[in-house]
């Protein structure tokens, strides 16, 4: 090898280790960083010439990379269905220091009763009975307010999770089009792949979402239903909130480029991610939980009902507890919808409201004659509030859409209703659980691959440092070579 070759080698070298110096400090400045991947030079040789980098290339695994998105999706679905649940069972069923659950305050309400029926004559016991029912109503008129809180909260979470989306579409376009350019160019375009993958995580967490790579580094997204969000242009995201919510309304539907992906009427529903947890949670579970509660109305409306002590045959009508559509009685073993949000009790039995709680003893709540049991008006009669107390427990059909017991007493549906949210709940918070410890576990592989290793990265820079001594050695050797050579000429 001839001086001046070996001299361009030690320089080619020089330049080399240089630009890797250049990329383990870039390491090391990130390791830290969330989203960054571990940087490497990639070195090649020309004959004669020497080493020089070929390019910079980035620690990664799309297969590890498309786990971590379909955990962070599936994750957020559950954890959006939790929450709510949460809030809707901490309000009507977990609570234990005021017991204000629907099957607490019944049972409250036929004790109360009992106790009435034992001193049919004793005022303030007619007044406890009376009260106690206005609780139940109450009760239900809370929780139905509860629930269609959180329906109105995923609502707008729904809303916010949209924009997001279309703001982290924006993004993903213009990162997609450098890296393009820069890959057409021939340049670096690590830290951008580093930039769009970060978006792609973050989009995962309000819908799931599927990336293909194609030619010069270009990039589609599509939701896991199959729906294009990204290619060559983001796709619109729309959703028109709904600001009141009450158990009739159908909320409206998330809309992908015009093609709906939430709701009864969505050819391609989507399957995860926060949005898909929000729509399940808005349209579905809670609900559902309302038509349990509008048959715990009707239920006791029911229970409760006064029928005709004559011969007249007169229809039954609402007693003690009434709504809006007294005196006709609701459907039997049909959900009357926003029934448990408009039941009170009757406000001739209401000292409140200037009432008699003894009609509760006596019967005629309707105000007609025709439904009084008391006819003689008996201070020492029960026989009507015994008849009360077990029609509180007397089966009666309940509809099997609530998916509460399809058949049974009052407070027993009430019972099925607690045990139906608490399932659903629990349901959730396992699915929780169990995706999150699969999103560390996915994390935690693709940190493997990807992340910075400062040992790695220190020995790698040691490695590099003997590299750059060496090729400085040879240029200095060459030199004096050169100058020994220069001088013998001289000399001759």
């Amino acid at each position: 090898m001839s001086l001046t070759a070996a001299l361009d080698n030690a320089r080619s070298s020089l330049m080399a280790t240089g630009i890797q110096s250049s990329v383990i400090s870039r390491n090391i400045a990130a390791a830290s960083q969330a989203g960054y991947s571990r940087k490497t030079a990639v070195l090649d040789t020309f004959p004669g010439a020497g080493v020089y980098v070929a390019a910079i290339q980035r620690a990664a695994s799309a297969g590890l990379f498309t786990n971590v998105l379909t955990a962070t999706s599936a994750s957020a679905r559950q954890s959006a269905i939790y929450d709510g649940l949460q809030k809707i069972a901490a309000s009507t069923v977990d609570d234990p220091e005021l017991d204000q659950s629907p099957t607490a305050e019944l049972n409250k309400l036929k004790q109360a009763l009992q106790q009435y029926a034992n001193a049919p004559d004793n005022a303030t016991l007619a007044q406890a009975a009376v009260s106690a029912a206005k609780e139940m109503a109450t009760s239900l008129n809370e929780a139905t307010n509860t629930v269609q809180s959180v329906r109105e909260g995923a609502d707008a979470d729904i809303a916010t999770s949209v924009a997001n989306i279309n703001q982290l579409l924006t993004q993903f376009g213009t990162v997609n089009t450098a890296i393009v350019k820069g890959t057409i160019a021939g340049d670096d375009v690590t830290d951008y792949l580093d930039q769009r993958d970060a978006i792609v995580s973050k989009l995962s967490q309000e819908v799931g979402v599927s990336m293909s790579i194609r030619a010069n580094g270009d990039a589609a997204l599509y939701t896991d239903s199959g729906v294009v969000l990204y290619d060559k242009t983001a796709r619109t995201v729309s959703f028109a909130t709904t600001n009141a919510y009450t158990p009739g309304t159908t909320g409206n539907a998330v809309f992908i480029d015009g093609v709906p992906v939430t709701g009864a009427n969505s050819v391609m529903p989507l399957k995860s991610g926060k949005i898909a947890g929000l729509a399940d949670l808005r349209d579905n579970a809670t609900v559902t939980y309302q038509s349990q509660l509008d048959e715990i109305a009707r239920g006791l409306i029911s229970a409760f009902q006064e029928s005709d002590q004559t011969a007249a045959a007169l229809p039954n009508v609402p007693g003690l507890f009434t709504y809006p559509g007294a005196p006709a009685m609701p459907a039997s073993a049909t959900v009357s919808v926003g029934l448990a949000g408009t039941i009170t009790i009757a406000a001739s039995v209401d000292p409140a409201s200037g009432g008699n709680p003894n009609l509760l003893r006596d019967g005629s709540i309707s105000g007609n004659a025709a439904y009084d049991y008391n006819t003689a008006g008996n201070a020492g009669f029960s026989t009507r509030l015994q008849q009360l107390i077990d029609d509180m427990d007397a089966p009666q059909p309940f509809d099997p859409a609530a998916q509460g017991k399809p058949s049974g007493g009052v407070i027993d549906f009430a019972s099925s209703s607690a045990s139906w949210i608490e399932n659903q709940r629990k349901t959730a918070d396992d699915g929780v659980q169990y995706q999150n410890t699969l999103l560390d576990r996915s994390n935690s592989a693709l940190s493997n691959v990807n992340g910075v290793n400062m040992d790695d990265e220190m020995s790698l820079m040691l490695q590099v440092e003997r590299t750059y001594s060496a090729s400085s050695k040879l240029i200095s050797t060459v030199d004096n070579m050169l100058d020994s050579l220069l001088a013998a000429v001289g000399t001759s």
